[in-house]
C-alpha cells in the first residue's frame, strides 16, 4: 500500500513541478513597438493524496487511493524595457477590482442591517401599542372619580 501512495504522490508532485517551472513564472518577452514586456506571475500550488487497504474474511485484499492537486496562476508584475531603461509595473488589483470583490460582504451587511431595522421597528410598534393601552386604561380610571 505504501508503495502505491508513494507512486501517487510522485505523480502529483511531478505534474505540479512541470506546471510551476521558472519558464512559467517569468513569461516569454513580448515586444510592442519599441518596448519589451516580460510578464511575471505568482503561482500557488496545493496537493493531497491518500490511500487505504483492506481485507475481508476470505483473505482477499484491496487497495484504494487517489490524489489531486491544484494550481492558481495570477499576474504579479510586468518588467518593461524601453529606450528609457527598465521599470517594473506591479499588477495589483485596481480600485474597481477591489470594489467588485467587496460587493458580497457589503450586500450581507445591508441585509443584516435591514433585518435589524425591521425587528427594531416591530418591537417599537408593540411598545407603542402597549403604551396606548395603558394610557387608555389610566384615562378610564381617572373618569370614574
Amino acid at each position: 500500500m505504501a508503495n502505491n501512495v508513494a507512486e501517487i504522490l510522485k505523480s502529483v508532485v511531478g505534474e505540479l513541478k512541470e506546471i510551476s517551472k521558472s519558464e512559467t513564472i517569468v513569461g516569454d518577452p513580448i515586444t510592442v513597438g519599441d518596448r519589451t514586456v516580460i510578464p511575471i506571475v505568482r503561482i500557488s500550488v496545493g496537493f493531497g493524496a491518500g490511500g487505504g487497504q483492506g481485507e475481508n474474511s476470505k483473505s482477499e485484499t484491496g487497495f484504494g487511493g487517489g490524489g489531486g492537486g491544484g494550481v492558481k496562476i495570477e499576474p504579479s508584475a510586468f518588467i518593461i524595457m524601453d529606450k528609457d531603461g527598465v521599470s517594473i509595473l506591479p499588477a495589483n488589483k485596481g480600485k474597481w477590482d477591489s470594489i467588485i470583490d467587496s460587493i458580497p460582504g457589503f450586500a450581507k451587511k445591508i441585509s443584516d442591517l435591514t433585518s435589524k431595522m425591521k425587528s427594531d421597528n416591530k418591537t417599537s410598534e408593540k411598545s407603542e401599542e402597549t403604551d396606548k393601552t395603558e394610557t387608555s386604561t389610566d384615562s378610564d380610571s381617572n373618569n370614574e372619580d
